[in-house]
C-alpha cells in the first residue's frame, strides 16, 4: 500500500492538536489564538515530549496561506471608501506610533549595545503591530462593530503600507549604507499607482462581472470565483514587487463594494478558520524555550519596552487626531504586539547581512510573549479608561472627551480656488494613472499585432487600437469640465482666479498632446518612417503634428464622447451599489451622529414575534426601523403594528452608539453549534387490535387515541401490508398492528389495558 505524504500526518496532527486545545480554552473562556499557538508550541521542534510534524514548508506554505485568507476576511469588512472616510484620523495615528517606536527601538537598542543597523532594525520591527492577530483576536471577542475598530483597521491598513516603504528604506540603508530619499519617492509613488490602478480596475471589473454571473451563482460557484480573485490579485501584487497580503487585502477591499459581499464572507469564513488555525500553530512552534533561556532579559526588556511605549504612542496619536479618550485607549490596547512583517524585516536584514542572527529569535519571541497579551490588554482598555477618567480633573477630561461630546454638524460651505484647483488635479492624477495603466496593456497587444501583422500595417494597426482604447480617457483629462457654473463665478472673481484657471486648461491640453507623442513615437519611430523615405527630424515633427491633430479632434469630438460617461457612470454604480440598496443614504452633513445598521432577529430576542409599537427601541435606544427584509420581501418604512419574524434583516436608524447597545439584544445567536435539549419522552410503539376489541370498525378520527391518550397513529400494519399515515376516515379491523408514537406514560397503559376497560373508557 502506497504510504501518504507527510503532510497528512501534519495537519491531522496540527488541526486535531489545535481543535483539543481550542475547546480547552473555550471552556476556559480565554481567545483561541493562544490555544493555537499552545498546539504550535507542543508540536513544533522544541517539545520533545510530543509528537512533531516533518514536513515544515508545506505547513509554512499553508500558514501563508493562512494570513491571505485573514487579510481577504478584513478587507471584505473593511472597504477603501471606509479607509477614506478614516484616512486623516488613521494617517496621524500611525505616523505618531511609526515616529515614535521607531525613535525607542533605536535608543533601546544602543543602551543595550547593539550596533547601530541592529537598532534601527529594531524600531522598525517594533513599529508595525499584527493585522492578523488583532483582527483574530477581534473575531474571538465580538469587537468588529466597536465603534473603535474601524479607525483599528484602517490603521493597520496604513501600518501595513508604511511597512512596505520601511523595507525600501532599510534595503537601501543595507547596501549602501546612505538613505536615498529619491527611491523612497519612487516606491512611494509605484505603490499609489497600483493601489489606484487595482482599485479602479477593480471597481469596474469585478462587480460587473459578478452582476452578469448572478443568476448562475451558487455558494460553490461564488465560493470558487472570489477564492480565485483574491489569489490573483496575491499574485499581482507580489509580481509588483508587494506583499501576497497586501494584494488579498486589496481584493477583499473590491469585493466589499459588491452586493454579493456579505454572502462571500459567509462561504469564504470556513476557509478562513482553517488556514488561520494553521498560521496561528506555525507561529507556537517558533517557540523556543532555550531561546528564552539564552537571551531571557533581552527578550524581557524589549517586551515590557513595547508594551508600555507601542500603546501609549498610539493613544496620543489618537487623541492627537481628535478622537475622544475612551475611544483613543479601547483603540490604542490593541497596538502592543508585532506580527508578520516585523519577522519579514528581520529576514531582510538577515539576507543583507547587516544584522546580528541574536536579533531574529528575540523578535520571534517577543511576538509570540505580545500575541498572548493581546487580548488582555484589549480587555484592560475599559477598566482603564474607568480608572483614568476617575483620576482626571473634570477640565482636563472634558477637553479629551471633546470630539464625543454633542451633535455634531458639517456646515456647507462654498467652493474656493483651492478646493477648486485640487479637485482638478485629484482628477488629473487619477486619470494619468489609468492612461499609463492602458498604455503598458496596450504596448503588448501592440507587440502582438506586430507580429501578426509585419511591416507597416502592423505598426498602424496596433497604433490605431492604442489611441482608440485611450481616446476617452485622454478627452477626459483635456477637456472633461464639470462645475461649469462655479468655474465661470471663480474667474469673474479676480484676475488670478481667471489666470489660473486658463492655465490648469492649458496644463490638460497639453498632457493629452504628450501623451499621444509619445504613443505614435513607439509605434511610428525611426525605422518605420526610414522606410517611408523619411528621415530625422522630419519625422519627430510629423509625430508631433499628427499628436497635436489627434489632441484637437479629441476637443471636436467632445460631443461623441458620451460612451465615457457611461464608462463613469458604471464605476460610480459599481462602487455605491451596495449603497444604493439600502431604504436611503444618510447625508454627510448627519453622518457623525445618524448611522444605518442592519441586525439580523435571533429566535432567542426578545423582540421576536412582537410588533414594532411593542418594543422599546424608541424608548430605550432612541432608534428607528426603516425597513425589513424577509426572504425576497422588504417592507419599507414598517408601521407599529407590523410584526417581526425570526432571521428578519432589520435596519435600524440611530446614533452609532444607540445601535451598539441594541445589537447584542436583537442577535443572541448561540455561538455552540449543537444544542441541548431534555431526552425526549415521545416513542414508538404498537397495539394489536383484539378479536373482542370496542375499537374494530370505528374510524381513527372517531377513535380517541388522540384526544384521550395524545397518540399519533402513524402505520397500520394489516395482513402483512403497511398503510403508511393512514387517513382518518380509516377502520380498525381485527388483527391489525397499530403503529402509534406517544409519550411513555400513556403508551404504556394503552397497551396494558383490557379490552373490556377499554370498551368502557371508549363508551364514556
Amino acid at each position: 500500500m502506497e504510504s501518504l505524504p507527510a503532510l497528512f500526518s501534519d495537519l491531522a496532527l496540527i488541526l486535531v492538536t489545535a481543535g483539543i486545545t481550542t475547546v480547552i480554552f473555550k471552556w476556559l473562556k480565554q481567545p483561541v489564538v493562544l490555544g493555537y499557538i499552545i498546539a504550535g508550541f507542543l508540536i513544533g521542534p522544541n517539545f520533545e515530549w510530543f509528537p512533531v510534524i516533518n514536513d515544515h514548508t508545506s505547513v509554512e506554505t499553508w500558514s501563508e496561506i493562512g494570513m491571505v485568507f485573514m487579510l481577504f476576511g478584513i478587507g471584505l469588512e473593511f472597504s477603501f471608501k471606509k479607509l477614506k472616510k478614516v484616512g486623516g484620523t488613521v494617517g496621524i495615528t500611525a505616523l505618531t506610533e511609526l515616529v515614535t517606536m521607531c525613535v525607542v527601538g533605536f535608543s533601546l537598542g544602543k543602551l543595550l549595545g547593539w550596533s547601530q543597523m541592529d537598532s534601527i532594525f529594531l524600531g522598525a520591527m517594533l513599529s508595525i503591530s499584527s493585522t492578523t492577530i488583532i483582527a483574530k483576536a477581534f473575531d474571538d471577542m465580538k469587537l468588529h462593530r466597536e465603534k473603535f475598530s474601524g479607525n483599528v483597521i484602517g490603521e493597520l491598513v496604513v501600518e501595513d503600507l508604511e511597512a512596505v516603504l520601511l523595507m525600501v528604506i532599510l534595503s537601501t540603508l543595507a547596501v549602501s549604507k546612505t538613505f536615498d530619499g529619491m527611491q523612497l519617492v519612487t516606491s512611494m509613488l509605484k505603490l499609489g499607482f497600483f493601489l489606484l490602478i487595482w482599485f479602479i480596475g477593480g471597481i469596474f471589473l469585478v462587480p460587473t462581472v459578478l452582476r452578469w454571473a448572478r443568476k448562475f451563482m451558487t455558494e460553490e460557484t461564488l465560493t470558487v470565483f472570489s477564492v480565485g480573485l483574491c489569489f490573483l490579485m496575491v499574485v499581482l501584487a507580489n509580481l509588483a514587487g508587494f506583499s501576497s497580503a497586501l494584494g488579498a487585502f486589496i481584493m477583499g477591499s473590491i469585493l466589499a463594494e459588491t452586493l454579493e459581499a456579505e454572502m462571500i464572507h459567509k462561504v469564504t469564513t470556513p476557509i478562513k478558520n482553517l488556514f488561520g488555525a494553521v498560521f496561528f500553530v506555525s507561529v507556537g512552534m517558533m517557540v523556543d524555550p532555550q531561546i528564552l533561556v539564552n537571551y531571557w532579559w533581552q527578550i524581557l526588556v524589549v517586551t515590557l519596552v513595547l508594551i508600555l511605549f507601542k500603546p501609549l504612542s498610539n493613544v496620543g496619536g489618537r487623541l492627537l487626531a481628535g478622537l475622544g479618550l475612551k475611544q483613543s485607549i479601547q483603540g490604542g490596547f490593541c497596538f502592543c504586539q508585532i506580527g508578520e512583517f516585523s519577522f519579514i524585516i528581520a529576514s531582510l536584514g538577515l539576507s543583507y547581512g547587516v544584522i546580528d542572527e541574536f536579533l531574529y529569535p528575540i523578535i520571534v519571541s517577543v511576538s509570540i510573549i505580545t500575541t498572548f497579551l493581546t487580548p488582555y490588554f484589549i480587555k484592560a482598555a475599559n477598566p482603564t479608561y474607568r480608572w483614568v477618567s476617575t483620576h482626571v480633573s473634570d477640565k482636563w477630561l472634558n477637553h479629551l472627551e471633546n470630539s464625543d461630546r454633542g451633535i455634531k454638524v458639517k456646515s456647507g460651505k462654498k467652493v474656493s480656488m483651492a478646493s477648486f484647483i485640487g479637485r482638478q488635479f485629484k482628477y488629473i492624477v487619477i486619470y494619468i494613472a489609468i492612461v499609463i495603466a492602458l498604455i503598458f496593456i496596450c504596448f503588448w497587444v501592440g507587440s502582438l499585432v506586430m507580429i501578426y501583422v509585419p511591416g507597416l500595417w502592423g505598426n498602424a494597426i496596433a497604433a490605431a487600437i492604442t489611441l482608440a482604447l485611450l481616446s476617452p480617457f485622454l478627452w477626459a483629462i483635456g477637456f472633461r469640465h464639470t462645475l461649469v457654473g462655479t468655474t465661470h463665478k471663480l474667474m469673474e472673481q479676480s484676475r488670478f482666479n481667471k489666470t489660473a484657471i486658463l492655465l490648469i486648461f492649458i496644463l490638460r491640453f497639453i498632457i493629452v498632446w504628450v501623451v499621444s507623442t509619445s504613443v505614435l513615437r513607439h509605434f511610428f519611430n525611426e525605422a518605420f518612417w526610414l522606410h517611408l523615405g523619411i528621415g530625422a527630424p522630419y519625422f519627430r515633427l510629423l509625430n508631433i503634428a499628427m499628436a497635436l491633430g489627434f489632441t484637437i479632434m479629441l476637443r471636436v469630438l467632445s460631443p461623441a464622447m458620451k460612451f465615457y460617461k457611461r464608462i463613469e457612470n458604471n464605476f460610480l454604480d459599481n462602487l455605491n451599489k451596495r449603497q444604493q440598496v439600502q431604504v436611503f443614504e444618510i447625508p454627510e452633513i448627519l453622518q457623525e451622529n445618524c448611522h444605518l445598521q442592519k441586525m439580523t432577529l435571533s429566535p432567542d430576542s426578545p423582540y421576536a414575534g412582537r410588533l414594532i409599537k411593542e418594543t422599546d427601541f424608541r424608548d430605550n435606544y432612541n432608534v428607528s426601523v426603516v425597513s425589513v427584509e424577509r426572504g425576497k420581501q422588504l417592507f419599507e418604512l414598517p408601521k407599529s403594528d407590523f410584526q417581526l419574524f425570526p432571521f428578519d434583516k432589520i435596519t435600524f436608524v440611530g446614533h452609532e452608539d444607540h445601535l451598539r447597545l441594541l445589537l447584542p439584544r436583537v442577535e443572541l445567536f448561540d455561538e455552540r453549534l449543537i444544542q441541548e435539549h431534555e431526552e425526549s419522552e415521545v416513542d414508538l410503539y404498537k397495539v394489536e387490535v383484539e378479536p373482542d376489541s370496542p375499537i374494530i370498525g370505528v374510524s381513527l378520527m372517531d377513535s380517541g387515541l388522540a384526544d384521550k391518550y395524545d397518540a399519533m397513529v402513524i402505520a397500520i400494519e394489516r395482513e402483512g401490508h403497511f398503510i403508511l399515515n393512514p387517513s382518518a376516515r380509516i377502520t380498525f379491523q381485527p388483527a391489525d398492528l397499530v403503529w402509534f408514537v406517544a409519550q411513555k406514560e400513556k403508551a404504556e397503559f394503552l397497551m396494558k389495558v383490557k379490552a373490556s376497560d377499554l370498551k368502557t373508557e371508549f363508551q364514556t
